[in-house]
């Protein structure tokens, strides 16, 4: 345990637990209990749920469940945006082609300036 190492007491389901973080991570270990504890609260309060550990599970399932979906759905968003800039990077490309080209042909065939 490190200096910045303090335990610090949070309550999920009306239970406390003793939890020790770096100061630096306090913040999001008192989020991350929020939302934890509010999801918890509202299985317990649905009814179809009953038991602290199954309460728990179920959580833990349903949280796990979100994560995947946000983590199939950020794959996507990412894949959309590799996509995009592949086809940008190839018109890019394709412009920079077009214009040495042109460079080429005006340097091999000068126009005569009028005199």
């Amino acid at each position: 345990m490190s200096k910045d190492d303090a335990p610090i007491n949070v309550t999920i389901l009306d239970k406390e637990y003793l939890i020790t973080c770096e100061e630096e991570e306090r913040e999001s270990l008192r989020t991350a209990v929020d939302y934890l504890n509010q999801k918890m609260l509202e299985l317990k309060k649905s009814g179809s749920v009953i038991g602290s550990e199954r309460i728990a599970v179920m959580t833990a399932l349903n949280i796990t469940n979100e994560l995947l979906a946000y983590k199939k759905e950020n794959q996507d968003y990412n894949f959309k945006i590799d996509s995009t800039l592949k086809r940008l990077q190839g018109k890019i490309n394709e412009a920079l082609a077009r214009d040495k080209q042109i460079d080429i042909v005006d340097i091999e065939n000068p126009v005569s300036q009028g005199g």
